[in-house]
């Protein structure tokens, strides 16, 4: 088992959109409802294939045995169908943003920080389920979410999930650590020991500890935050980058630091923390108190696709049972397709990764893209929007 994304800081401001109302009130289900994308029209029947595809995917997700000769689901994908395979690795989602802009690429393994971005601004059709026969064996959790669908229509097809968990050396964190404070107001006691996860989204991580921490701000939804809320979330990221020992993009430096003992507490995914134990470091996760964030990755079709069957064939592939649990377990995440499970070479691995254990993703608050139309529900304040958590994120790295 081994994860493959290697993300890196988001260094650059992002375009971010004019819509006309506000999403769901909950973080962590239902629909994006009256939020106002372009008119555009799923794709109604099947043509013939185009022969190529042309991809956006994290690293890890279109593997043709180039990188490890034993993990290749793309050959037998273009043998079936006749669609070669051109796939492009991006190593942020602001990369992605900007690469289906271009027009030059028929789907992308987008993330919720990047896809209500690609759906307000036109670059992401609405995808007929229908044309995707495994998209029937999806888990009922990831479907008509708040970062891959509006008002019930699905804009992509879900491919996997992950929480973002708190991950701590028992020998030097005791007692073990059960909230989110850990990382924040009681990280002086491992200054220079503390990690945090190298992106603007992080900024979430703190809003959805200040949701609890100082209930007198009202924050209902660490994506929806009005001025007043931001700048409480990132006073405490600032104040905690005192005691940060360095941030992490790349999950071979988290490893790295945890098994040396430069960093002792810190935000993880279960991916990390079990090669982490696996060479040896003292460490333990836990979902603190507050809850967490967490990501889902949707595979979405550009309104531009030059390819867009070969685009629909390969959406049915990714998600299908024994594709799909082979890069769960390459990735290291939960895999989306429940048939999935029985598939996986661990016989453990859902189990681990909690593939159908909806409870322990009630209280997960997924990646999401903030905008100035508030996705709590409000309409009297607008929110701050994605383009200035970037802004911020730069100045509190300094």
């Amino acid at each position: 088992m081994r994860i493959a994304r290697a993300l890196q800081a988001a260094s650059a401001a992002v375009l971010l959109l004019a819509a006309t109302a506000c999403g769901s009130s909950d973080p962590g289900s239902g629909p994006s409802a009256g939020f106002d994308p372009p008119d555009l029209e799923a794709q109604s029947t099947l043509g013939p294939t185009e022969g190529e595809v042309n991809l956006v995917a994290w690293a890890g997700y279109v593997e043709d045995g180039s990188n490890d000769p034993k993990t290749d689901w793309v050959s037998d994908f273009e043998k079936r169908t006749g669609c070669q395979v051109n796939a492009k690795t991006a190593a942020t989602s602001d990369e992605m943003v900007k690469l289906m802009k271009t027009g030059q690429y028929d789907a992308v393994s987008a993330s919720g920080d990047a896809s209500l971005r690609l759906i307000a601004s036109g670059d992401a059709a609405p995808v007929n389920t229908g044309l995707v026969l495994n998209y029937a064996d999806i888990f009922g959790g990831l479907k008509n979410k708040p970062w891959n669908s509006v008002d019930g229509k699905m804009y992509g097809i879900p491919h996997g999930r992950g929480a973002n968990l708190l991950m701590y050396n028992t020998d030097a964190v005791k007692p073990a650590p059960t909230s989110w404070s850990a990382v924040f107001d009681d990280a002086p006691a491992h200054k220079g020991k503390v990690t945090a996860y190298d992106s603007p989204i992080y900024i979430a991580d703190a809003a959805l500890y200040l949701k609890s921490a100082r209930p007198e701000l009202k924050i209902q939804n660490p994506y929806a935050l009005d001025q007043k809320q931001f700048d409480a979330a990132v006073d405490l990221v600032k104040k905690q980058n005192a005691d940060i020992g360095e941030y992490w993009g790349d999950y071979l430096k988290e490893i790295s630091a945890f098994k040396s003992g430069n960093s002792v507490v810190g935000t993880t995914w279960q991916v990390i923390a079990n090669l982490a134990a696996d060479e040896g470091a003292k460490v333990r996760t836990v979902i603190p108190e507050e809850g967490t964030t967490g990501w889902s990755d949707t595979w979405m079709v550009s309104a531009k696709a030059k390819h867009p069957n070969c685009a629909y064939k390969w959406l049915d592939w990714i998600v299908s049972p024994e594709v799909n649990a082979q890069v769960a377990e390459y990735f290291g995440e939960a895999p989306a397709n429940s048939k999935s499970c029985e598939l996986t070479s661990d016989k453990n691995f859902c189990a681990t990764y909690h593939a159908a254990d909806e409870a322990y993703w009630k209280d997960t608050a997924f990646w999401n893209t903030p905008i100035e139309q508030c996705l709590d529900g409000r309409t009297d304040v607008r929110c701050v929007p994605y383009a200035k958590w970037v802004q911020a994120w730069t100045e509190i790295k300094g």
